[in-house]
């Protein structure tokens, strides 16, 4: 009997995870050769984001099902079996249910204006909480550990958009935290949250850390520091002690002197 085509998946062989399924009726090898050209391409989907990231030799692709009857088929087994691996819990990145047709995906109204927003350059409006697509989910260790990889590196030194901008020619220039802001990051600190709260050096850390410090220039004193990153600089910090005692040495009013 004649060979309608094929259900196949495609999985990193280091794990039995599938992360897509697909249908040919080509050959399996020339099919997945075919998503390889896609991927060098910069075709973007899910998967090819996926493919583009992992050494060739890393990825295997699993015969699941040879169907022999018919077309119709064909599709219905690549529905079901999207179906039956997502229901045991593999990640798939297929962007549809599979089955026969251009796609087999129907984009939502939403989508639609957000691919006509992007096309356009307009900003897409924030989804923020349960409206956001992503709410509730977390990436895989696997995938924080291949972003974190890939990126190693990526904006150090001369990388790095703001790389010898200093002063007013740094987009940070002039920008200061908000008294909201300053609390929120103090919370995220605070305490046992603190990745250094209850930590003791040993005599060798401190002995470490003394000897990195040795010849780098320091304020002898808080006056010392207070004058070089606060008066040289026309900064006043409610916080300092120094900055305030100056401000109030300039609006309080002169002493009158007395004579007998």
């Amino acid at each position: 009997m004649e060979t309608i085509g094929v259900i196949y998946g495609v999985r990193l062989a280091s794990s039995e995870e599938y992360r897509y399924v697909g249908l040919t009726r080509k050959t399996v090898s020339r099919r997945f050769h075919q998503h390889l050209r896609n991927a060098a391409r910069g075709k973007k989907t899910p998967f090819y984001d996926w493919l583009r990231k992992r050494p060739v030799e890393d990825v295997v692709v699993d015969t699941l099902e040879t169907v022999l009857t018919t077309l119709e088929d064909l599709g219905r087994a690549e529905v079901s079996w999207i179906a039956k691996l997502t229901e045991r819990g593999d990640r798939l990145l297929n962007l549809s249910e599979g089955g026969l047709g251009p796609m087999g995906y129907v984009w939502t109204a939403e989508q639609r204006a957000a691919a006509a927003a992007r096309a356009t350059g307009r900003k897409i409006p924030p989804r923020p909480g349960a409206a956001n697509p992503f709410f509730g989910k977390t990436h895989s260790a696997e995938q924080r550990a291949t972003w974190s990889k890939s990126r190693a590196g990526s904006i150090t030194g001369a990388k790095n958009p703001n790389f010898g901008k200093f002063g007013e020619d740094h987009p940070s220039f002039g920008h200061v935290m908000s008294v909201e802001s300053r609390e929120r990051l103090a919370k995220q600190k605070r305490g046992s949250l603190n990745p250094n709260y209850g930590k003791v050096y040993t005599d060798e850390e401190r002995a470490a850390m003394s000897a990195r410090s040795k010849g780098i220039p320091r304020p002898s004193s808080v006056r010392s520091a207070h004058t070089r990153y606060h008066t040289n600089k026309a900064i006043h910090n409610p916080a300092c002690r120094h900055c305030v005692e100056d401000a109030a040495k300039l609006v309080a009013p002169p002493k009158r002197e007395t004579t007998e």
